[in-house]
């Protein structure tokens, strides 16, 4: 076991440096406008829209459960192998979970009437991704202004508020996904099992993230022309 615990360790200082402090960025960007056969959030949520019969709440609710689907796919794959692939699946975990996490709250916000290039926006989507507790606390503590339905109907964009969004956004996914990992293997030391914890883990967390944009972010489309 205390060799399991130092090579967990030791993955992690290898891990910190790949994911940059404009990762979650980039990745929001990836999720909003699609890339190879990943579809746009919005090409994704008319879809669901065009099924529901135009009902957006309908519409959302299937968004919620098609990604909470696909996070539970790639929390699976990702979290396959033992200890020596600690260094290559964490990574792959977080940003996996990040963008489908990003492109699940991005079609939420636009079926309510949200405009998706508007940097607040933005902000409100990845904040949303932290969760409603996480939120709450970092509110408290002065981390962040306010609520995401708060930050995207701001008056004006904070600049300032971009980088510190994706520092907590980046250290809140990576925590669970490491802390995970590292607790499964050190119990258990069957990849399979750990498999399926990253499945469930990841599909639970991204229907409550999902759960928590549907209530935060408001409906805005009568407010839109």
């Amino acid at each position: 076991m205390g060799i399991t615990k130092s090579v967990a360790a030791s993955a992690g200082t290898k891990i910190a440096p790949a994911l940059a402090s404009d990762y979650v960025r980039t990745v929001l960007d990836r999720a909003i406008d699609g890339f190879g056969p990943l579809r746009s959030a919005v090409s994704a949520a008319d879809s669901k829209l065009v099924v529901s019969d135009g009902d957006v709440e309908m519409a959302i609710v299937g968004h919620i459960r098609l990604h909470t689907g696909l996070a539970g796919v790639q929390g699976f794959v990702t979290n396959l192998g033992g200890v020596a692939t600690i260094a290559v699946t964490v990574p792959a975990n977080v940003v996996g979970v990040t963008l489908v996490q990003c492109r699940l709250v991005a079609g939420v916000a636009y079926l309510r009437g949200y405009d998706l290039e508007d940097p607040r926006v933005r902000n409100a989507i990845l904040a949303c991704m932290l969760g409603e507790g996480v939120v709450d606390e970092l509110v408290r503590k002065k981390r962040i202004p306010s609520s995401p339905m708060t930050i995207a109907t701001s008056p004006v964009h904070d600049p300032g508020l971009d980088r510190r969004v994706d520092a907590e956004v980046t250290s809140e996914l990576f925590g669970k996904v490491a802390g995970r990992r590292a607790a499964t293997l050190i119990a258990r030391g069957i990849p399979l099992l750990s498999g399926g914890v990253g499945a469930a883990s990841d599909g639970m967390s991204t229907y409550q993230v999902g759960t928590y944009a549907a209530r935060e972010l408001k409906d805005r489309r009568r407010r839109r022309k």
